[in-house]
């Protein structure tokens, strides 16, 4: 057995909760606030919630101050979506089952510094996950995306190079005492996602391109939510000394 270098940071200690099934739209959202409270004041330490979320379009507060916003929600509702209003800035965002739904959440004396590196941060650790398993992925904003971001993560197809399709959207909660991360990754069956997105934009007169919204399995057939999953835990491992704990201990 090897000593350690002193000279060589320690990894910080990060739980990894599995949550098995949705708590419901609206409570999975709020739930990870509540996890937020927890770590702010001193309840919760570095944590990883992973989960397969209920098929959802979550707004962002300025969509929900525009006046196609009630017909925009009417829309997802009848496509079989529930529409909500998030706490985190950006544009509206699908989701459901073929995603992946990442909640990264640490306690922080100053949470606010470092909050634009943990967008550059963390869209390559995950971007990294995606090519560990075969996607071609990569960091940055592809014209005409849903909910824009500057660190949202494409992928490409290696036949079609040109054309790039969003993967991963990313926002951000601070708060005094820590902060939270959040990430979904759209794996499979993207046609719905696609499908009610364009209904959403369409009543909010927000104008987007639809060829930039796909699935990891569109660019890599056969891909499923459990291998991006196994992915990602093993690509935070570059972060964090990773450590398996119970999602119901979260709900005692």
């Amino acid at each position: 057995m090897t000593e350690q270098d002193p000279l060589t940071p320690q990894l910080p200690r990060l739980t990894v909760y599995r949550q098995p099934e949705s708590l419901g739209a609206a409570e999975d959202l709020d739930f990870a606030l509540e996890l937020l409270q927890r770590a702010r004041s001193g309840r919760l330490g570095p944590s990883l919630r992973l989960y397969r979320p209920l098929p959802t379009v979550a707004f962002g507060q300025r969509d929900a101050n525009l006046p196609g916003f009630e017909a925009a929600a009417d829309a997802c509702r009848r496509l079989g979506f529930e529409p909500l209003v998030r706490k985190a800035g950006g544009r509206a965002a699908a989701y459901h089952q073929g995603t992946l739904v990442i909640d990264h959440i640490e306690p922080h004396p100053d949470a606010i510094v470092h909050a634009k590196a943990r967008f550059s941060q963390f869209g390559e650790l995950l971007a990294g996950a995606l090519r560990s398993v075969g996607v071609h992925a990569a960091v940055g904003e592809i014209a005409g995306e849903y909910c824009p971001g500057e660190f949202s993560v494409h992928g490409q197809s290696p036949d079609s190079p040109e054309h790039r399709i969003k993967l991963i959207g990313t926002a951000q909660r601070v708060v005094s005492g820590g902060w939270l991360f959040s990430s979904v990754i759209v794996v499979e069956d993207s046609a719905p996602i696609r499908e009610v997105l364009t209904a959403s934009y369409a009543a909010l007169g927000l104008e987007w391109d639809p060829a930039t919204a796909g699935a990891a399995n569109d660019l890599l057939p056969g891909l499923d939510v459990k291998t991006v999953e196994d992915a990602v835990v093993e690509a935070y491992q570059s972060y964090g000394h990773i450590v398996d704990g119970d999602f119901r201990t979260l709900l005692a």
